[in-house]
Formats: structure tokens, sequence, C-alpha cells
């Protein structure tokens, strides 16, 4: 179950721009490195070792993908590129959906209304999160609609934890 937490978004942004260089050097280390040794070890002198240079990058990629998923994820410099990418996966969620919840949300479901509100929530937390003002602004006015609909309902409007049981009642609302 994932929850929105409170974050700052410049602490965010230089946070998750230090984690994509240290990944992004270690994949070159790693392409290079093998792409090198690849040659050394298969190639022909003064030949053409495309294959075993291209060989080298993609090994060196694939290495790269398990190490930062099976050690680097859980690190702490880590923390918020993986939030970042949870939320975006979560949203996403919803997003895969969305006819289903609108569906819900027209028929005053609480858990497709729940689930909009999430919705809105990350999507919110995301756009500051990546700077995005122009975006957040365009939404503001659906958020509130929904948020006063809501209210009408007397639901509480504060749901940053995306509840998987929400997405079991939507099978119940036909789109």
């Amino acid at each position: 179950m994932f929850e929105i937490k409170q974050v700052d978004p410049e602490a965010y942004r230089r946070e998750t721009r230090r984690s994509t260089l240290i990944v992004v050097l270690v994949f070159a280390v790693l392409a290079m490195g093998l792409a090198s040794l690849f040659v050394k070890l298969f190639g022909e002198p003064g030949g053409d070792n495309f294959r075993w240079n291209l060989g080298g990058v993609i090994a060196g990629l694939l290495l790269a993908v398990l190490l930062v998923r099976l050690k680097l994820w859980s690190q702490p410099w880590m923390a918020s590129a993986a939030y970042g990418w949870q939320l975006k996966r979560s949203l996403m969620s919803v997003t895969n959906v969305m006819h289903q919840v609108t569906a819900g949300v027209a028929a005053g479901d609480p858990s497709a209304m729940k689930l909009l509100r999430f919705y809105h929530l990350g999507l919110m937390q995301m756009h500051q999160l990546d700077g995005n003002s122009s975006s957040l602004n365009q939404m503001l006015q659906d958020v509130e609609e929904h948020q006063e609909r809501m209210r009408a309902q007397q639901l509480d409007t504060d749901q940053t934890r995306l509840d998987p049981s929400w997405f079991a009642a939507l099978k119940n609302v036909s789109p």
C-alpha cells in the first residue's frame, strides 16, 4: 500500500539528480569496462569489433539494472528516486482504470471518489516535485469541485493512502 508523504520539492530534485548521476556513472563504467574486456578477450586486432563493443554495452546495461534493483535501490541516497518511482506507479495504476473511476464518481460510489481524490493528491504532488506549476494550476478547479462533492457525501478528503480495496470496489461499477 503506497502512501503520499510530505516531501520538499527542492530536496527531492537535488537528491534525484544526484542519484541519477550516480546510476549513470555506474552504467558508463560497467558498459565501457565490459566493452573493452569483450574486445580484448574475443576481438580481433585491427578487425571489426563492433559486436563485441555492443555486447559489452548491453551486458553493462543489464548488470547496471540488476545492481540498481538488488543493491542500490534500498540505499538512503536513492530514497527520493524510489519514492518518485512508487508515486508514479501508483498514479499509473489509477490511470489504467480511470474510465471506471470516472463512472464510479458519476454514480457517487465512495470508493471511486476516494480513489480519484488520492489520484488528485498524488498528481498534485508529482507536479510540485517536478516543478510543473502550469499543469498544477490547470487541474485545481477539477480538484476543488471533486473535493466539494466528497464533502457533500461526508467523505474524508485526506486520501493519502492508496487502498487496494478501492480497485476491487470498481469492478462492481459499470463504465
